[in-house]
C-alpha cells in the first residue's frame, strides 16, 4: 500500500499510487488486482488526475517462482488500468487502454487476464 506504480498502457495515466490490494494483506503480486489513485496523467487521456481506478499488476520487482523452477523478476513495478463494470467477477474487467507497452508475464493467463496478454507486445 502506498507504492507508486508505473502505468504501461495508453489510458492517459502515467503513475498511480496503490490504495489497496484486493487479495490478501501482504500486498499485490503478479496478476493481482489493486485499487489505485492516479497521481500523474496526460492532459488528453481517458483517465484524469485524482481518479480512483482499478489496475492489474503486470510487472513486479519482487521475484516470483515458476513451476519449472525458474524465477521471474522485473526492474520496475507496473500496472495496466482496467474498468470495473461487474464487481462480482474479475474476468469481466477489460483494459481501459488499447495498447500495453513492455513485457508481460504469462502468469496472467492463469488469472484470466487474456485481453491484457492479447494487447501485450512481448510475453515473458
Amino acid at each position: 500500500m502506498g507504492k507508486v506504480l508505473k502505468v504501461v498502457d495508453n489510458s492517459g495515466a502515467k503513475k498511480v499510487m496503490c490504495i489497496q490490494a484486493l487479495k490478501g494483506k501482504k500486498g499485490a503480486r503478479l496478476g493481482d488486482t489493486i485499487v489505485a489513485s492516479v497521481k500523474e496523467a496526460m492532459p488528453n487521456g481517458k483517465v484524469k488526475k485524482g481518479a480512483v481506478v482499478y489496475g492489474v499488476v503486470v510487472r513486479a520487482a519482487m521475484q516470483r517462482g515458476r513451476v519449472d523452477g525458474s524465477e521471474v523478476r522485473f526492474d520496475d513495478n507496473a500496472v495496466v488500468l482496467v474498468d470495473n463494470k461487474d464487481k462480482k467477477t474479475k474476468t469481466d474487467r477489460q483494459p481501459i487502454g488499447t495498447r500495453v507497452f513492455g513485457p508481460v508475464p504469462h502468469e496472467l493467463r492463469k488469472k484470466k487476464h487474456l485481453k491484457i496478454l492479447a494487447l501485450a507486445q512481448h510475453i515473458a
